[in-house]
């Protein structure tokens, strides 16, 4: 069963012929007295006019009850009453309230329809007038002939401004519908963007110290018997790579965090251009003989183009670690440049020869995997160019070149 909300008044403007019902009863119901009336209002084409009859009542309550359908049929209903009021003022009958009809009926097409069909009922109004004019053959009240043509032409008036102000009004909150369909669809696109970044992070992050762990806890595994010592020292090293891991994820997936019992989230700086030799002496720590090498003047970098370079060197180490071989070496070239900044990783290992496609580890896994493929998404997000495959003479290169804008 249906409701209706919002009281009496939204359950009228849902059933628009019971108001306009009511108001048609009543209007006849006050004209046909009103024509019997000594000294009723007679119309303002007739000073004179004769007295009621059958035909005159008659036409008097069909225009005054032409209200009822005033909304579903107003241009139909004014042509009814306008040509009911011309036939009682061409045979000299008092119109009573008719002419009241006519006034409502045309500001029911002036503030329902377009302004074409409005100005069409303005129109319908003089032919009439005029048709009247000649029949009366000039023998009309100017005053009063004056005086309705106010009235009509300040119907018509009002029902085009109230019809403006509605679409004035519609078009208000149109915008305001699709201000906020568009705002929900960039926080989606936000939301999408800030699940992709984090998806980014946690993988070159866990990748990272977990290919690390890994070598370091096969290391220890090979010497655990005879040299404890340097396994102890491997195994340390996998507890504080652990650590470090756990922070870093801590403080990427801070921003997920909302539960105010728990307080605010943990969030330290991004990793960075300045951290490379840190991320320099912990692959070594791991047994990657790495050598770093930053070229010219020093400038901050925007913090997107930073965590990049950051990212793409610690990928392509880890790729290292992994796939070159126990013997490989690794060189990190960092270069600043007037308008341009650019990272250059390169290896020895023997997996890759010149020539050859792409390496493959003693497992079956590619060099090119997910990481490398997620640094080629993060250098193209700040313009840059990336360079992924053999080096001459053996071995494999990753190299990187970001544009960078002149504030000067």
């Amino acid at each position: 069963m249906r409701t209706t909300h919002g009281g009496p008044r939204a359950w009228l403007r849902e059933h628009p012929l019971v108001p306009d019902a009511v108001l048609a009863v009543l209007l006849t119901a006050a004209a046909i007295p009103l024509a019997f009336v000594a000294g009723a209002p007679p119309s303002p084409e007739w000073p004179d006019p004769r007295p009621p009859s059958a035909l005159s009542l008659t036409l008097i309550a069909v225009a005054c009850l032409a209200l009822a359908f005033r909304r579903r049929r107003p241009f139909a209903m004014l042509c009814l009453a306008e040509a009911a009021h011309t036939v009682l003022t061409a045979l000299h009958h008092n119109a009573s309230l008719a002419g009241v009809a006519l006034l409502v009926l045309i500001y029911t097409v002036a503030s329902a329809k377009g302004l074409a069909l409005s100005l069409t009922a303005l129109a319908l109004d003089l032919v009439a007038f005029l048709l009247v004019l000649a029949v009366s053959g000039g023998g009309l009240n100017l005053t009063g002939e004056v005086f309705g043509v106010v009235l009509t032409m300040t119907a018509w008036v009002v029902g085009r401004s109230v019809r403006l102000r509605r679409a004035y009004l519609s078009e208000l909150r149109d915008r305001a519908a699709r201000l906020e369909r568009a705002r929900e669809a960039d926080t989606r696109a936000a939301r999408a963007e800030e699940r992709s970044r984090i998806a980014r992070e946690l993988h070159d992050v866990v990748a990272h110290h977990v290919s690390v762990m890994t070598v370091q806890a096969a290391a220890a595994r090979r010497i655990l018997t005879s040299n404890p010592e340097g396994a102890e020292e491997a195994l340390s090293a996998i507890e504080q790579m652990g650590r470090t891991a756990m922070a870093e994820m801590r403080s990427i997936v801070g921003v997920l965090r909302t539960d105010g019992q728990d307080g605010p989230a943990e969030r330290g700086p991004q990793p960075g251009v300045r951290e490379l030799p840190a991320l320099v002496e912990q692959m070594r720590e791991a047994g990657l003989n790495t050598q770093l090498w930053v070229e010219g003047e020093r400038v901050p970098l925007p913090p997107g183009i930073d965590l990049a370079a950051y990212r793409l060197v610690q990928e392509a180490l880890t790729n290292t670690l992994r796939h070159a071989g126990p013997a490989a070496r690794a060189w990190v070239t960092v270069r600043h440049e007037p308008g341009e900044f650019s990272v250059h990783i390169e290896d020895d290992g023997t997996g890759m020869k010149a020539g050859a496609p792409a390496v493959t580890s003693p497992d079956g896994g590619r060099r090119t995997g997910h990481g490398l493929v997620g640094i080629r998404e993060r250098v193209a997000l700040y313009g840059g160019i990336l360079r992924i495959g053999p080096r001459p003479g053996g071995g494999f290169e990753v190299r990187a070149r970001f544009p960078l804008k002149d504030d000067a």
